[in-house]
């Protein structure tokens, strides 16, 4: 019998103990001898330098680890909103997660948007309320929270211990067992629990839960129903297939609770991603599998996560092929792949994200790419000017820069014909980091500007048409060309009926190219110009034209119809979540106030204050370092692209 497999991603809100957790599972499963501590910098999971400094996830670490006869490819996501595009990629090659949520804190901006991530790619979600070591935390009201804001029902299937105000263990509802720790640190059965007869307040708490349990599971299982209704008790594992079909439902949430750091109530939940996660679905006979990630190695050069689609071993494999096991960052060999199962792949191509792998090692040519859906998701709100030390590293530093961009779908590279590159990324965080990476992993010194606001251009009138002539020897290359304003962001390209007649293929996709790449640049090099439509009149060439021609005529045509006074700057403005100790409140809003912030929405619970405020990128730089000095580091935020407006400065 084939060995299941489970691949599986942890999600949360930055700070709740997604890593943690994911160490103490690895610990559970005996894959670690003892957990990485994160605020030590040694995680397992969180491997690269920038990682352990800053002591959050960047990159989707990938660990592997048993647990009841199945195999688990486990991967730890980033919670931090710069990285994304990490979550989506991760979440495009497996089908479970845990999601965890912080009874410190409740449900946070990132948990709600890293529930919707997993709602919107129907990945079956399981729920796990950490940090109740602290009983001053309230599990009741953190569910409450999940329910309200979430807008599922939590079935709570395991429940914190307390003793001398310390936690001692958690019940099992399930199995009706109490876990504590053994000697060595694990969890294990207490056997000596409950003794014969005993009748306590942790007897009265599972039977009052077993007996909630057998409710939710009675509306997706007859027999649980039929026993409900008689009266009679349900044994557990005919509660368990109830359980299983709830777990399908997304009107509820299987919901486990303890403790990460203390490693309480991760037993229960390891077992749960046994029970409760689908199995890996079924692939195409002919496919050897698909790029989930790609990853660059110091030393080692550039690798692929990828997915197996099929089983093969070693000997069948296409030539130039070679896979391993990824557990962080490093690679151990192996014999066979398995479908489904997850893997680090080298290749004698280069893969791109999201590319399908024929059974003999070719790229299907009618394969359409997920890259551009991926990316397409993720706006670049800052631009960072960056140039080489020394006019010998140019080429180099431009194919590191490349392969960092085909790495993350959230990063983009603009080359700019002065010998510099414009860097376009979501956040500060996200430039420090590829800036740190370029150098240690690369090898690439260079000089970076302070990061600028990226804007949009949008075009105001009509303008042209305009003609322009490009000759070099005995080539030439002739456009008229006008444009028009559009409504939204797209662009539009339209050629006379003459060019598309008698133009070749590779002529048009030249001139559209070169068309929609001057757009990035923009006009006044502010941002890129959004809601135009390019109108090609008239478009003659020479026989033998190079491509770098034809993107060198329709650049000076687009400068020559565009003039400055022609377009209308709109800057982005983000919206502001954050919450903070209701004695900062006056000190937050006024802050946020002083930077062109709009207050939108308040409240509170008397203890904690809550607001959101529109507020203009450009005005919240450096926000993190202001808003702990004056809360005294007590306040938690987060931010999303709400739109662009037009500029008032």
């Amino acid at each position: 019998m084939t060995q299941p497999v489970r691949n599986i991603a942890i999600l949360a809100h930055v700070d709740a103990g997604k890593t943690t957790l994911s160490e103490r599972i690895l610990f559970a499963a005996g894959e670690v001898r003892r957990p990485g501590k994160v605020e030590e910098g040694l995680a397992t999971m969180d491997y690269m330098p920038e990682e352990k400094e800053r002591g959050i996830t960047i990159e989707s670490g990938v660990a592997h680890f048993e647990w009841k006869n199945t195999w688990f490819n486990f991967i730890d996501t980033p919670g931090h909103v710069d990285f994304g595009a990490e979550v989506d990629t991760a979440l495009t090659a497996v089908e479970g997660a845990v999601l965890v949520v912080s009874a410190a804190s409740g449900v946070e901006t990132q948990t709600v948007a890293a529930f919707r991530k997993l709602r919107e790619a129907g990945v079956r979600t399981i729920l796990f309320v950490n940090k109740l070591d602290n009983p001053d935390y309230s599990l009741d009201e953190t569910l409450i929270n999940i329910e309200e804001v979430l807008g599922v029902r939590p079935v709570l299937m395991t429940l914190p211990e307390y003793k001398g105000g310390c936690m001692s263990g958690v019940l099992d509802v399930l199995s009706k067992n109490r876990l504590i720790h053994s000697d060595s640190g694990e969890e294990v059965i207490d056997d000596s629990w409950p003794q014969a007869g005993e009748v306590s307040d942790s007897t009265e708490k599972i039977k009052k839960h077993y007996a909630e349990a057998v409710e939710f599971a009675s509306n997706f299982d007859d027999e649980v129903l039929q026993l409900a209704l008689e009266g009679k008790p349900v044994p557990p594992k005919t509660l368990l297939r109830g359980l299983k079909e709830l777990a399908k439902n997304k009107d509820y949430a299987l919901c486990y609770a303890g403790s990460a750091i203390e490693g309480f109530g991760v037993r229960s939940l390891t077992t749960a991603l046994s029970f409760f996660l689908p199995d890996v679905p079924e692939f195409a006979d002919n496919e050897l599998g698909q790029v989930i990630r790609l990853r660059h190695f110091k030393g080692v050069g550039e690798i692929s996560l990828f997915r197996s689609h099929t089983n093969m071993e070693r000997k069948e494999w296409p030539a130039g092929f070679e896979f391993s096991r990824l557990k962080a960052n490093l690679l151990q060999p192996v014999d066979e792949i398995r479908s489904g199962d997850i893997y680090a792949m080298r290749s004698p191509f280069e893969t791109e994200l999201g590319q399908v792998i024929s059974l003999d090692g070719s790229i299907p040519t009618c394969e359409e790419e997920s890259q551009p859906s991926i990316r397409d998701k993720y706006q670049p709100l800052l631009q960072t000017r960056v140039e080489c030390l020394g006019a010998e590293d140019y080429h180099h530093v431009e194919k590191s820069l490349n392969v960092l961009a085909r790495m993350d779908p959230s990063f983009r590279v603009q080359k700019d014909d002065g010998g510099f590159w414009y860097l376009h990324t979501v956040g500060e965080v996200q430039l420090d980091v590829l800036l740190a990476r370029l150098k240690r992993e690369f090898g690439c010194e260079v000089r970076a500007g302070s990061p600028e606001v990226r804007w949009q251009e949008r075009l105001c009138r009509n303008v042209g048409p305009v003609e322009n002539t490009f000759q070099l020897g005995p080539h030439k290359i002739s456009i008229k060309l006008s444009a028009t304003p559009l409504d939204g962001d797209a662009h539009d390209i339209r050629l006379s009926a003459e060019f598309l007649e008698t133009a070749p293929r590779e002529i048009l996709a030249g001139v559209r190219s070169a068309l929609l790449e001057s757009t990035e640049i923009g006009v006044l090099g502010k941002g890129p110009l959004v809601g135009v439509c390019f109108e090609v009149h008239e478009f003659t060439w020479t026989e033998g034209a190079l491509p770098p021609m034809i993107k060198k005529a329709c650049a000076d045509a687009v400068t020559k119809l565009i003039k400055p006074a022609d377009v209308q700057l709109y800057e982005p403005i983000m919206e502001l979540s954050l919450e903070c100790p209701v004695n900062f409140a006056g000190l937050v809003t006024g802050d946020i106030q002083s930077r062109d912030g709009k207050v939108k929405e308040i409240g509170g619970d008397g203890k904690t204050h809550f607001l959101k405020a529109d507020v203009p990128l450009r005005k919240i730089f450096g926000y993190a370092t202001g808003v702990r000095s004056i809360s005294k580091g007590t306040a938690l935020y987060s931010m999303k692209l709400l739109g662009y407006r037009p500029a008032t400065i």
